[in-house]
This record gives C-alpha cells, sequence and structure tokens, in this order.
C-alpha cells in the first residue's frame, strides 16, 4: 500500500515494491516459456513431445504455463524464508537456484523424443530459469536479525 507524502505523490514501501517486481518475475517466467512455445511448436511446427514410462505425452501450453508458475512460485518462496532466517539470502538462493536450474536440465535431455524436442525443452528451460534468477535475484533484500519475526531471530547467550 502506497502513503500520500506533501506534494501528492504516492510512495510504496520497499516490501510491497520487492512484491511487485516478484510478481512481474512470476508471470515473466511463464511467458518466458510460453514465447518459446509459440516460436517451436505452431510457427516451427515441432512436435513437442516427452517419454513417461512406456509412452509418449504431448507437451502442451498450459503444461509450460505452470511448470513456469510452479518453478518461480517455489524460488519466490525459498527467497522469501531465506529472507527470514538469514542475512546472506541473495547468496543462498542464488546458489540453490542455480543448482536447481542445472539439475532440471537432465529431464529435457532424457525424456525428449527427439534431437528437435530435446532442443526446444532445454530452451524452455533455459528461458524460464534464467527468467526466474535474473528477477528473483534482483529483489533479494538482506533483512537485519532486528526486524525478522522475534521466533527466527538469532538467540544471544542464555
Amino acid at each position: 500500500m502506497g502513503t500520500r507524502t506533501g506534494g501528492g505523490t504516492q510512495t510504496t514501501s520497499p516490501t510491497t515494491q520487492a512484491r511487485s517486481r516478484r510478481g512481474v518475475a512470476v508471470a515473466g517466467a511463464v511467458g518466458a516459456g510460453l514465447a518459446v512455445w509459440v516460436i517451436a511448436v505452431p510457427v516451427l511446427g515441432v512436435d513437442l513431445a516427452a517419454r513417461v514410462g512406456d509412452g509418449e505425452l504431448v507437451v502442451g501450453a498450459p503444461a509450460i504455463a505452470l511448470a513456469g508458475l510452479v518453478a518461480a512460485l517455489a524460488g519466490w518462496s525459498l527467497l522469501a524464508l531465506l529472507e527470514r532466517v538469514t542475512s546472506r539470502a541473495r547468496g543462498l538462493w542464488l546458489t540453490v537456484a542455480v543448482t536447481a536450474f542445472v539439475i532440471s536440465l537432465a529431464g529435457p535431455l532424457v525424456q525428449a523424443t527427439t534431437v528437435a524436442t530435446g532442443a526446444v525443452l532445454v530452451t524452455m528451460h533455459v528461458a524460464v530459469g534464467t527468467t526466474i534468477i535474473v528477477a528473483l535475484r534482483s529483489t533479494a533484500r538482506s533483512v537485519p536479525p532486528s526486524e525478522r519475526p522475534r521466533a527466527l531471530r538469532p538467540r544471544t547467550g542464555r
């Protein structure tokens, strides 16, 4: 929520600004995956299918949007948690995010049914992962122990 200043302008708190920017990051991640899908499937005609067990699963726009949404919300949630419990949230989050991103690349490489499908799935992963990492990292903030919820503050000598 904003507050009015003497000049009639409205200011927003850093928390509100971070939430807004993180919301844009989530939307950007979904949009990045869908943009790659639009170019690959309807425009270039790539049949996007992944191996699942003994069969194949067609990878459509809803699945891509949902995957981008879940990944971005998971990243946001972890960042918010880390900001509450440590002053090194940005660095820790970046390490976890990049590690998860690299590990997630194994999925499209193993499950792709064709080279073209593998290339598209990897491109989607890179587009979504890069969007999430760059956008959310820019919103990370250090929260001093005195501003963290009481239950999460480090205990000092008893």
